[in-house]
Formats: structure tokens, C-alpha cells, sequence
């Protein structure tokens, strides 16, 4: 891999080879471990989803896909109705970060639904939560909405919580 390689995006028809290859490069981000929970995708998680690749030769280094959808109620920053694109992944292999190949998919998603979509939600469970918010909040100028957080608690061998 060279820097100077060409990357092409575009929006990719999701044909069975290319699920495939999109449940591969799933099963490799869920061994780097990087976010919480995550499991490799199945077909049923891929299919009826627009996808977004980044390819160099015949490699996808990257992709982005979700799906358009209605608010079924209100919210503090949409109405019932609203049209949105949910992004369910977003993902680039290890080796082709810090390329700006993530922020491109997510441009030309948003792009792409542009007049369709009134608004782009996206849900991240990273462990790097600092560095993910960085990209979503300040390179791709999303706003904050919500945050669902945890911590974890112990029983004593007497089974209160501590």
C-alpha cells in the first residue's frame, strides 16, 4: 500500500459479492475490539441498506451504509415524520486511517441524500470515545444529541452491590 495510491468512492449497488466482502471487513473490525459490543455483520444487518465504499485496485479500504427512515415520534430536534438517513457503520481498515477516508464516505452519504433526508443520525460505541467525537463533532460539524453511559458494578461475596 502506498500513500499516493488512488482511492475511488462511490455508492455501491449491494450485490451478494459485495456483501460478502462487506461481512469480511466486519469480522476484521470486530477483531481489532475497538468498539463495544460490536459482532460481525450477517446478511440480514446489510441488506435493504445503501452502501458506500472506498476502494484502492480491487480492495474496499473503507465503506459507510444505512438506511433512510421517518421519526415515528417527536423529539427535542425532530418531528414526528422527520425523513433521516441512519449511517449504521461506518468503517475504514487500520492501515488506511488518518487518510481523511472516513470523513469522504460520510460526505458522500450526506451528499447523496441530501433532499431526501432531512437530517443524518448515527449511533457509535467506541471505546476511543474522545477521538470519535473529535471526527463526528469536529471535522464533520454534527452536533451532540445524547449520551448513554455505564459503569459497571461488583457484588460482594454477601451480594450487595459495591
Amino acid at each position: 500500500m502506498n500513500k499516493t495510491e488512488e482511492i475511488t468512492l462511490c455508492e455501491s449497488p449491494l450485490t451478494d459479492e459485495l456483501t460478502g466482502k462487506l461481512i469480511a471487513l466486519s469480522e476484521e473490525w470486530e477483531s481489532e475490539g475497538s468498539c463495544h459490543g460490536y459482532r460481525k455483520n450477517e446478511v440480514g444487518d446489510i441488506a435493504g441498506n445503501r452502501v458506500f465504499t472506498a476502494v484502492c485496485g480491487e480492495e474496499i479500504v473503507g465503506y459507510l451504509f444505512g438506511h433512510m427512515e421517518r421519526t415515528e415520534r417527536a423529539t427535542s430536534i425532530t418531528e414526528k415524520g422527520t425523513a433521516c438517513f441512519e449511517i449504521e457503520e461506518i468503517y475504514v481498515k487500520p492501515a488506511w486511517r488518518s487518510r481523511g477516508i472516513g470523513a469522504k464516505l460520510f460526505r458522500l452519504a450526506e451528499d447523496a441524500v441530501r433532499g431526501e433526508a432531512e437530517v443524518l443520525f448515527l449511533s457509535t460505541a467506541s471505546k476511543n470515545w474522545r477521538a470519535i467525537l473529535h471526527f463526528y463533532i469536529d471535522e464533520l460539524d454534527m452536533e451532540f444529541w445524547n449520551a448513554r453511559l455505564y459503569k459497571r458494578l461488583t457484588i460482594s461475596d454477601k451480594g450487595e452491590k459495591t
